[in-house]
């Protein structure tokens, strides 16, 4: 495997992270200029949600069949003009349907980028593959939010949308010379089932009790960390009294907590096991979103935030390497599968979220996440410790 493959795939799921999380610091400025409240502004990233997962399904069983590499070329290609229409929409329904649009695409990216990493990588040497691939992502997201509140603040909130349709060329560019160049991104999936049949296999695969463990954990993952973090610019802006641009540098900080736990996890992983992991995540988490409710300013915010980031991760990656081995001739079903609880979580979460921020502000809605998080932690550890007796 070629670790410029790697890195070219990286610097795709940057991108999708980027999209996904491109509107969080947005939310006053969306609200103030549609003249809609806060949960009505978060329908961007609810659609965006609902279609990144959804189209999981479709997506997963296509990479299978015509290349998982290839397949994240396309949507990669394909996502720069659904940002492009982002930044065009005149009005808030247009937006959405925009993001909605979006999110369809950029949802293939980074499944299928681990589906392949799945298809190329040991299972014993794959969890710090699948840590540093993810800094991609990671750092995709700490700067969306950074360079989305900067940028919206100074020259509108459309700004953000017109850099990510250009990161989105760029990408598309790299990973087409790299289907040209390296004889490893061009390898066919090994499932060769007709599409009407991958359907059934992929639904299929929940027949086994511990697939269904990991999906739950998953669904329930994605709607109380995006739930919480998906407000936690908007808190920053009107209870810690940040500027737009300040806010987003404070939800930066989830992600550097995330790019710690990538920069060590190599060394991590071998000493901690994998429920060791999960525990120290739960442990972490402790701190993250319910310390972040009560913080009384940005200063105490910031480490609250970077311990939930890396907590959330040290979990998360955990479940992403059991994901790539739920179904090896078919790993980009399974892992479509898997994003698919993920993103169907979050769409849940923010929306649930979002009536509970309008109703009673966003404090109870980080208590509620942060302690949810952490119970789902010390369940997922059980089972882990169940699944290594047996």
């Amino acid at each position: 495997m070629s670790s410029r493959a790697v890195v070219v795939l990286s610097l795709a799921g940057f991108a999708s992270a980027a999209a996904q999380r491109a509107a969080d610091p947005l939310l006053p400025l969306l609200a103030e200029s549609f003249g809609t409240t806060a949960g009505g502004a978060s329908a961007v990233m609810t659609s965006f949600a609902i279609a990144y997962g959804a189209l999981q399904l479709v997506n997963g069983p296509i990479g299978d069949r015509i290349g998982k590499y290839r397949m994240v070329f396309w949507v990669t290609a394909i996502s720069a003009a659904g940002n492009l229409a982002c930044a065009l929409a005149p009005t808030l329904p247009l937006l959405v349907l925009a993001r909605f649009a979006s999110g369809a695409t950029v949802g293939a990216i980074v499944p299928l980028a681990m589906a392949w990493i799945g298809d190329a990588v040991p299972y014993e040497k794959r969890q710090p593959v699948l840590a540093r691939f993810l800094i991609g992502t990671m750092t995709g997201g700490a700067v969306a939010t950074t360079a989305s509140g900067v940028l919206g603040e100074h020259y509108g909130w459309q700004s953000i949308f017109y850099v990510l349709a250009g990161l989105y060329v760029a990408a598309a560019v790299l990973l087409h010379l790299e289907l040209r160049s390296n004889p490893a991104t061009q390898a066919q999936a090994r499932s060769r089932d007709p599409m009407l049949q991958a359907f059934p296999r992929m639904f299929g695969l929940t027949r086994n009790p511990w697939v269904r463990v990991v999906l739950f954990t998953v669904f329930v993952e994605g709607a109380l960390s995006y739930g919480g973090l998906a407000f936690a610019a908007y808190h920053g802006h009107y209870a810690l009294g940040l500027s737009v641009a300040g806010s987003g540098l404070l939800v930066a900080s989830a992600a550097l907590g995330g790019l710690i736990y990538a920069a060590v996890a190599g060394r991590l992983v071998p000493r901690l096991g994998e429920r060791g992991l999960v525990i120290g995540g739960g442990l972490l988490l402790c701190a993250g979103l319910p310390g972040f409710a009560v913080a009384p300013s940005a200063l105490w915010a910031v480490p609250c935030l970077m311990a939930q980031g890396m907590g959330l991760y040290m979990m998360h990656n955990t479940l992403q390497v059991h994901a790539t081995q739920m179904a090896p001739d078919s790993r980009g079903a399974a892992l479509a599968l898997f994003a698919f609880c993920l993103f169907t979580g979050q769409s849940l979460g923010v929306w649930l979220a979002s009536l509970m921020v309008d109703a009673r502000g966003t404090v109870p809605v980080f208590l509620a996440a942060g302690a949810g998080l952490v119970a789902l932690a010390f369940f997922f550890q059980r089972r882990l410790a169940g699944r290594r007796i047996r």
